[in-house]
């Protein structure tokens, strides 16, 4: 697995501290994009929750996200979460060490009491010390929230940091990306009250090995089963939801999200957001427990058309910290179709500059605060892919295409409504975790796609 080192530098530990107005909880930044460019503490807001306790334990399920493994949990890897400011939001996200289980809290406005909200993305210092002082915050405590240095730490930069360095998998990163794209194609399939959601969630196994399974609407309630059917949404691996435990005391309403599905399909991914008052709990599952999204290919397919990266440029430049991206109005200010800005959209979400909220079925903007390379480097099938057509090595032929590599030589049919192909990659997979790199350059040698930069 490829990784990079990363460092995080905070001016001190985040945590929570007495005042005479209440407590004050501090979180310390690190390096970050912000509308005034790069800064290395930037500061998001200052002012009160509306509700402190439920804000408090939102923050610690995506801390626990963050800081667990659910596949192969004896490995340990913690990464400190990341927060956006949009203008009227604060969203926290962080993503598990196993990549499988993606984790946001929407902290609305109604959330939040006074304050203006900063534009931007950095890391937050979140330790030990602050989780438990979090998960002792009472209903009645006023609870003063401050995202960035105080004034008086701003003018004493030259005093002692707090400095973090952690291993930062590249897999990791495009599970960032893959998490947004496969959202967006993400639909409300059931929504329950808060109480019915509590006990449903009580109810699921949590220990041994378990079967996946999938949910549907009863009612006013949910019930599993073990075969998908239209409507219903999967569920691999329900000791993952383990995060939302936090907050159920505290729900209004349990939303599920997913894919359209059929009785044949295959283990997909799904959401569940917890509905709070003045916030929304986001945790979002692999297709498997085993299974991160940093493979299951989505966003190659827009990443494979010519004109995505010239596109990115430029919808990149439009871009404004926007709490909801409007893919329409972003297609008459560039003068593209909105199938193009929406494959530009997941060119930029492998850079990890635009996240997918299922319950507004929106992009929004942000820029994670991590070195990115090129594209290629993330996804070596599309990389394998324009090699291939560089090389020459593809023929097409009626509804068949023949693509030689090294040795071996590969069809693809072309003839159905999805590109099969005779390698083994198809055959493992059949599709669901995105084309082959035989399929890739297939379609660009269809398209007549350019192969200089190959």
């Amino acid at each position: 697995m490829a990784q990079v080192a990363h460092s995080w530098t905070y001016v001190r530990p985040s945590q929570v501290t007495s005042t005479a107005d209440g407590s004050l909880v501090g979180l310390e930044t690190s390096g970050g994009r912000t509308a005034r460019g790069t800064q290395a503490h930037p500061r998001f807001f200052s002012g009160f929750l509306t509700d402190p306790r439920i804000a408090s334990a939102g923050l610690l399920a995506v801390a626990d996200v963050a800081a667990t493994r659910y596949y192969q949990p004896t490995l340990r890897n913690s990464l400190d979460p990341v927060v956006t400011g949009n203008g009227d939001r604060l969203r926290f996200e962080s993503f598990s060490g196993c990549c499988g289980v993606y984790a946001r809290l929407d902290v609305l406005r109604d959330g939040l009491d006074g304050g203006d909200i900063g534009h931007g993305t950095t890391n937050v210092d979140v330790n030990d010390p602050l989780r438990l002082a979090l998960s002792r915050i009472a209903a009645s405590d006023p609870l003063h929230l401050r995202v960035g240095p105080d004034e008086l730490a701003v003018t004493t930069l030259d005093g002692p940091l707090v400095e973090k360095k952690v291993p930062l998998p590249q897999r990791w990163l495009r599970g960032f990306a893959e998490a947004q794209v496969i959202a967006s194609a993400f639909e409300l399939r059931a929504e329950v009250p808060g109480g019915d959601a509590v006990r449903f969630l009580r109810s699921l196994p949590t220990r041994g090995r378990v079967a996946d399974l999938w949910v549907v609407p009863a009612g006013r309630t949910l019930r599993t089963t073990s075969r998908p059917a239209p409507g219903a949404v999967c569920l691999p691996g329900p000791a993952r939801l383990a995060a939302l435990e936090r907050v159920l005391r505290h729900a209004r309403a349990l939303r599920l999200y997913g894919p359209a599905v059929t009785s044949g399909s295959a283990p997909v991914a799904g959401a569940w957001e917890v509905a709070l008052p003045g916030m929304r709990l986001t945790v979002m599952l692999s297709p498997q427990v085993s299974r991160g999204f940093s493979g299951e290919g989505s966003v190659l397919e827009s990443l494979a058309t010519p004109e995505a990266e010239t596109d990115a440029d430029l919808i990149s430049v439009l871009l404004a910290w926007e709490p909801r991206i409007d893919v329409g109005d972003l297609a008459v200010q560039a003068g593209l179709t909105t199938e193009r800005v929406r494959a530009a959209l997941a060119q930029l979400g492998t850079a990890g500059r635009v996240g997918y909220d299922a319950a507004e079925a929106a992009y929004f903007h942000r820029e994670l605060p991590y070195r990115v390379g090129r594209t290629e480097l993330h996804n070596p099938r599309l990389r394998d892919a324009r090699a291939l057509v560089g090389a020459g090595a593809v023929t097409v032929d009626g509804d068949t295409a023949t693509v030689r590599s090294r040795d071996s030589v590969y069809l693809v049919n072309l003839s159905g409504k999805v590109m099969g192909c005779t390698c083994a990659w198809w055959a493992g997979h059949r599709g669901g975790r995105g084309p082959c790199k035989h399929v890739l350059a297939v379609r660009m040698t269809i398209r007549g796609d350019a192969t200089d930069d190959c």
